[in-house]
């Protein structure tokens, strides 16, 4: 519960940087109404009934409050700092938390958006477990639906093990007209080494179908996620805990609120 506590002040020091970012923008504006500022920064901080990362719950299945802050500019490169409460599978003692840094480029060309960058995984209070993971992704709209393809590459390192691992996924999204809902889906693809939050060691697939439900700066999703990962190679890599490895890669229903800046 501590770390709980810990992350709401977060959330809390997030939103007053955005509004401080705010004043600021408008005071470099001055009289120039519709002058737009060279960076703006933008945030979200959320309660989810657990963090499921790639399909693995990295809370062992229980209540998470995340944040982050991202700071863009006119340019297109942009960084951010996002944060969540750790337990079980995701654990490595520390502060029990991951803190995500990430800087990256993203730009517009004939109507598709373009997004690449790097991401660095960190794990307060602890040793030899945070690693780098450079990203990209392609992103557009055909009719009525959104559709996001990308993958991410983890290289060869310490806190990967004896080999690399590679991420790609697929997310569409459709919005249902005159109401402020989103159909969401995901599917993506895991292969490689992943001693830690690259998920667990070999081949697997994790998806997730759901809606988002959006009243002017909150969104309560509703979700349902899974993986193939079968019993036995779940209980080998869950190493902490009392819960059953099955369990934190099994299909579960997850909400959350989010509320954004």
């Amino acid at each position: 519960m501590h770390n709980k506590f810990k992350f709401l002040a977060f959330s809390a020091a997030c939103c007053a940087l955005v509004n401080a970012g705010a004043a600021f923008a408008q005071d470099e504006a001055g009289s120039e109404v519709d002058a737009k500022p060279a960076v703006t920064l933008s945030g979200n901080a959320a309660l989810v009934s657990q963090y499921r990362f790639r399909g693995v719950s990295q809370s062992d299945e229980d209540l998470a409050v995340q944040a982050g802050l991202t700071a863009s500019h006119e340019s297109g490169l942009y960084v951010s700092a996002w944060g969540s409460n750790l337990a079980g599978f995701g654990s490595f003692g520390g502060s029990n938390m991951e803190l995500d840094i990430i800087g990256g480029f993203k730009t517009e060309v004939g109507g598709v958006t373009l997004d690449g960058g790097l991401l660095w995984y960190l794990y307060p209070g602890t040793d030899g477990t945070d690693y780098a993971e450079p990203y990209a992704s392609i992103s557009g709209t055909v009719g009525p639906a959104s559709l996001k393809l990308g993958a991410a590459y983890a290289p060869k390192q310490d806190a990967i093990g004896d080999d690399d691992n590679l991420y790609v996924y697929t997310d569409a999204g459709v919005g249902i007209p005159g109401a402020p809902v989103t159909l969401k889906a995901h599917i993506g693809y895991t292969t490689g080494s992943g001693s830690t939050l690259a998920g667990p060691d070999g081949d697997y697939v994790d998806w997730l179908i759901g809606a988002d439900f959006t009243y002017k700066m909150l969104t309560l999703g509703i979700a349902y996620v899974d993986t193939d990962i079968g019993a036995t190679a779940a209980d080998s890599f869950y190493t902490s805990g009392t819960t059953p490895g099955r369990q934190i890669v099994d299909g579960a229903a997850i909400v959350s609120l989010t509320a954004a800046f």
